[in-house]
């Protein structure tokens, strides 16, 4: 699990950030305030987690705590995970 953080990075990259002169986030950067994603977007996120990491995550789950910056996305589906 070392690479999860570096797999949710490339996801996020590959799928929301348009162009290739796009500005890098930082770690703790929030998703909403660096316009990253939108409502759209965290569906498509919480989708792929679902998949991929064959969790499920419920809708009082789906709070910016969880979910709105690279640290807190990975915390969470490291402690969905039980890792």
């Amino acid at each position: 699990m070392a690479d999860l953080k570096t797999a949710l990075r490339q996801f996020i990259q590959d799928n929301f950030i348009m162009g290739g002169a796009a500005v890098p986030f930082g770690d703790a950067d929030s998703f909403m305030e660096a316009y990253i994603l939108d409502s759209t977007g965290f569906l498509e996120l919480v989708a792929h987690l679902e998949e991929t990491y064959g969790i499920q995550i419920a809708d009082e789950e789906m709070v910016p705590e969880n979910l709105d910056s690279l640290n807190s996305l990975t915390a969470f589906v490291k402690n969905k995970l039980g890792t």
